[in-house]
């Protein structure tokens, strides 16, 4: 085949791409819009004059937790700055999360179901299926910084900035598709993709942290460093937005010469062949589950421990800011105390893990895989507890990882004593037990539903955020399971809470397991 043809048909895999991601592509695109649009019309009102934005932002700056968890603000004078604080670097992760997902769902996803093979079989080209991943990803890239762009200028900040401000979103998407395109040709499975992807995001995320509060050039090797440094809303570098199309162009050549060295369904780190024979071990559905769930376990464990060490030990810098009142209101703004405002972006973040098992029990039914599990001596009861059990209890093992490694790191930098970190950390688990069994809700009222259970943390968060930002009523913010978890170590465990949320999420568990029952598998 010539290089010619070898994308011969892309567009129309790009229309049946789009098709696909009709739901995924506005929902999530909306909300990251909305996040951003909440933020710039709320936070101006804070600020009363260019005095207070420069007490703000010199708050901000004197703490290296606050810098290291959300970015420095460059122009102190800046309200646009002010209010982006949180989109420019921890909210962009987000964006990239997304166009990860949707990399993945076009390139290795397809392959493991074998519909890239079946397309394939026509005369559609080789690399057309990566080259209209590509496209697409350029397309909601550039909806999503138009987007955000407008949005922040109609909520009354700079048009200008709000320009360069929605570019910076958009470079963040395409960097974050040519990441997750080569993670794509290096794996041999969907799940090792995402671990992969999520991985590199994670190690940008941190080398941004590092060099934000240390050396500084770290930040510059990082492309999320690289939306600070941009200064959207200040005295704006435009040179520097060139740096995101060369490096997704550079990635993106970099995923079509090695979809060049490697066959179609497999990876360049080919996947390790089982043993000859099960382990007896494998004969209950839950040792089952956690056996094909532990790469990820283990993944995400370390993941959750790394950033709860480092973390933790950029967390005393807080100390210092704490003897103002005024600084005092100004965290509160921000997100409350460090180490909570830490917790509840975790605390959403790690719900993901229940989701991912979800997820995947989801396409096991959808693919036969559940049937042949039934179809030995595992109940269709086991198999639906399994994958609930390691779902929950999952998250709440991360969470404690979370909160040890935030002890280690906060003892390590011998900070001032603030409470139980792992207590403040577990207060979170009955909150991600409620989403994780809307997604189980989800999955068991039908396999076609069983997409939809990434929307719910992001929902609760969204929610979240919008009724603080623009003061929405107590029960509309009440919605969300993530409002009722105390700011701990800030504020005092509640048992009311926690064994709310813990009622609550039981009982969605049961009416999950009475669906289940009563309909047909797949």
């Amino acid at each position: 085949m010539t290089s010619g043809s070898a994308t011969t048909g892309w567009p129309l895999l790009l229309r049946l791409a789009l098709r696909q991601d009709r739901i995924l592509a506005p929902v999530s695109i909306g909300v990251l819009v909305t996040m951003s649009v909440a933020s710039a019309a709320a936070t101006p009102g804070l600020y009363a004059s260019e005095a207070d934005r420069v007490h703000a932002g010199d708050a901000i700056n004197a703490s290296p937790a606050i810098v290291a968890l959300y970015g420095p603000v460059l122009d102190v004078t800046s309200v646009g700055e002010l209010s982006m604080t949180k989109m420019t670097v921890l909210y962009a992760v987000f964006v990239a999360v997304l166009f990860v997902a949707v990399v993945r769902r076009h390139t290795r996803v397809d392959e493991e179901s074998g519909r890239t093979e079946l397309v394939g079989g026509t005369s559609i080209g080789r690399d057309a299926p990566l080259a209209a991943t590509v496209v697409e990803s350029v397309l909601l890239a550039v909806t999503l910084g138009l987007l955000t762009a407008a949005g922040n200028a109609v909520a009354g900040l700079d048009g200008v900035g709000s320009l360069a401000f929605g570019a910076v979103w958009a470079g963040t998407a395409l960097v974050a598709a040519g990441i997750g395109a080569v993670t794509a040709q290096v794996s041999a499975s969907a799940r090792t993709c995402a671990a992969f992807a999520a991985g590199v995001i994670g190690l940008l995320f941190v080398l941004r942290a590092i060099g934000d509060t240390g050396p500084q050039w770290l930040s510059w090797v990082s492309p999320l460093g690289w939306n600070t440094q941009v200064r959207a809303y200040g005295d704006q570098r435009w040179w520097l937005l060139l740096l995101y199309p060369a490096l997704a162009a550079l990635l993106f050549t970099v995923a079509v010469v090695l979809r060049g060295r490697r066959d179609l369904g497999s990876g360049l780190v080919p996947a390790r062949p089982g043993p000859a024979t099960g382990s007896p071990r494998l004969a209950d559905a839950l040792s089952l589950a956690v056996t094909v769930h532990a790469t990820t376990i283990v993944l995400w464990t370390a993941a959750a421990a790394a950033l709860g060490v480092v973390f933790g030990m950029i967390a005393p810098g807080i100390g210092d800011l704490l003897d103002s009142e005024t600084a005092q209101s100004i965290i509160d703004e921000l997100g409350g105390a460090l180490v909570a405002a830490i917790l509840s972006v975790v605390a959403v973040v790690l719900t993901y893990f229940a989701v991912t098992v979800v997820n995947h029990a989801g396409h096991d039914e959808a693919d036969g895989r559940a049937e042949l599990v039934l179809a030995t001596a595992v109940s269709r009861n086991g198999w639906f507890a399994a994958s609930a059990l390691v779902a929950l209890v999952g998250t709440a093992w991360l969470l404690v990882v979370t909160g040890l490694g935030l002890w280690v790191g906060y003892v390590a930098a011998d900070g001032p004593g603030i409470g139980n970190l792992l207590v403040a950390a577990l207060a979170w688990a009955p909150a991600a037990w409620v989403v994780g069994a809307l997604a189980v809700l989800t999955l068991a009222v039908g396999v076609r539903w069983s997409a939809l259970v990434w929307a719910w943390p992001a929902a609760f968060l969204t929610l979240t955020l919008i009724a603080d930002l623009v003061d929405l009523p107590g029960w509309v913010e009440g919605l969300s399971p993530y409002s009722h978890v105390p700011s701990l170590p800030a504020d005092e465990w509640s048992w009311g809470s926690a064994g709310g949320l813990s009622a609550v999420a039981a009982g969605l568990l049961a009416v999950a397991w009475w669906r289940f029952r009563e309909r047909d598998i797949g």
